[in-house]
This record gives structure tokens, sequence and C-alpha cells, in this order.
């Protein structure tokens, strides 16, 4: 009943605050893109290479004994987290020589206890890292470019360019997150990211798809008007979807396993993000873009 009656009788004026909403995101965006060149990303194992050990233990394992224990083999960069149970543990190790390799795992197995049962030894070389890296790179971008393509087609120029700035800005924040926060930055964050542009997407075509309608059947309404009605329109929609999909995301954050912690973390963090853009950046483009109302001539006879 509450969806239903949002829907019927909500006449928030969106576009009110579409010049505030801009310069908020425009200052995110810089601030993002800033902290990624200042402080960084946090890059995971996938695209820095190093070890990957997965072991399990008959008793619950105190990750911050084991991570001080390895912390005295002066291995460098050294993860420890708990993966599913409280007996599994994961431990991730930078390994500066590949051909140390054997060396640094048998380092690692007469450091721990002896009742570790190692269930996973994995190793990712620096050249494999920088691979992975330049495909997840190509990876975003070709998806990223794809979806504008498909808005361009579907619609017209302006909703294009519309669906690209949302895109961008989701994408840009995120990762800056990622800088802020200190989050490793892997393969799975580069997923969450992908899965953001697409639920961002998904959001603005509903969106797109209303205001398109919209100009074909109030063709003497003003554009903002018709902007602001079609946000009326799909906000029962709109709350459904980000509700839901958040209440399952917050059920993995604090839930799940460590090792989805960044990835869900990114997911909460697009779903917020992803609404917003749909609502205060892809839609006011459209105005910034030229896209006019169709307005009816008056045809005055000659008398």
């Amino acid at each position: 009943m509450l969806i239903r009656y949002i829907k019927q009788t909500s006449t928030f004026s969106f576009m009110k605050w579409r010049v505030a909403a801009l310069m908020l995101s425009v200052v995110l965006t810089v601030a993002s893109i800033a902290l990624v060149f200042t402080k960084g990303l946090n890059l995971g194992i996938d695209f820095r290479g190093g070890l990957l050990l997965e072991a399990q233990a008959t008793t619950p394992i105190d990750t911050s004994a084991v991570r001080a224990t390895l912390a005295t083999l002066n291995l460098g960069d050294v993860s420890v987290q708990n993966f599913g149970a409280p007996t599994d543990i994961l431990i991730r190790a930078e390994l500066a020589d590949p051909k140390q390799q054997t060396a640094t795992v048998e380092r690692i197995k007469q450091a721990l206890p002896t009742t570790f049962e190692y269930r996973r030894i994995e190793f990712v070389g620096p050249s494999v890292g920088g691979d992975l890296a330049q495909k997840a790179t190509i990876a975003l971008l070709v998806s990223l470019l794809a979806i504008v393509c498909y808005v361009w087609a579907r619609f017209e120029w302006q909703y294009g360019v519309g669906a690209l700035v949302a895109l961008l800005h989701d994408v840009i924040t995120t990762i800056g997150l990622f800088a802020l926060l200190g989050l490793d930055f892997d393969l799975s964050t580069v997923a969450a990211i992908l899965t953001i542009a697409g639920y961002s997407m998904n959001d603005t075509v509903v969106v797109f798809d209303r205001v398109r309608d919209n100009l074909r059947k109030y063709k003497k309404m003003p554009l903002l008007g018709i902007i602001d009605q079609s946000l009326n329109e799909t906000l029962s929609r709109t709350i459904i979807t980000a509700s839901t999909t958040l209440i399952a995301v917050l059920c993995l954050y604090f839930f799940g396993a460590a090792t989805t912690a960044a990835f869900s973390l990114a997911m909460i963090w697009g779903i917020l993000i992803g609404t917003y853009s749909s609502l205060y950046i892809a839609t006011p483009i459209l105005q910034y873009c030229g896209l006019k109302a169709r307005t009816e001539q008056t045809v005055i006879s000659p008398a």
C-alpha cells in the first residue's frame, strides 16, 4: 500500500536541486580522481602478484596471532583473514622473487602450527598480475562503451551522453572509495564495478523510457516538468529495486565471509550512488544537451 501511495501521489521536485546535485557530483568525482593519483589504490595479489594459501585447523584460528607470527618472517605485505568458518584462514603474501616461491611457502608452513591443513596454495607472478590488470581495464572500458552505444541506439544521442556521464560518475567514485579506505582492489572489485554499472544503467533506462513516453504524451509541458513527472512515476520502482537489493547486499556484508567484504561494500556504495546518479545526473544532462520537449504548433488559418 505504501509503494502504491508513493507512485500515485508523489510530486517531488527533483530538478529543483539539480544544480546543487551536479556540483556535489563534480566535487566527489574530482576528489576521487585526486585520491587515486595521490594515495593510490591498494592493489590485491591478483594485480601485484604473490602467494595465496588457504589453511584449515580443528579449532578457531586467532588471525591476530597468525599475522604477528608471519610479520617476523619479513615477507612484505601480508594479509590474514578468516575464510568462511572460524577454523578456515586465507593468507596473502607478497613475493618479490618468483624463484623463492617454494622456499617462501615452506617458511610460512614452518612458522605456523603443524595442525594446519593447507587446502589451497596459489601463486600469481608479477607478469600475470599485470596482464590481469590490463584485461580488467579493457573489460571495464568495453562494457561501458557497449552500454552507452545501446542507450544511444535505443533513444537519442542526448540520452547516450547522460548515460555515459552517470556511468563514469559511478565508476570513478567507487574507485575513489577504495582509494580512500585502502581496501584491496582486485578482480572481485572489478566484478563489483561491472555489476554496479549494469545496475545503475538498468535504473537509468527505466527513467529514460518514461521520459520519452511523457515527451510524446505531454507535448506542451516544459522539459524539466516532464523529467520531474517521469521520476515521480518511476519512484516506487526505484525504491523497491534499491531497497530489496540493498537488504541482500547488507546481509552479505555483515554475515558473509571476510573475502566478500570488499565486494559487498562496493555493491552497497554502488546501489546508493547508482540510484542517485539516475535521479540527479543522467536526467539533468538531457536538458543541458538540448533535448527539446515536443510542443505543438498552433496553426492560424487566414481570415
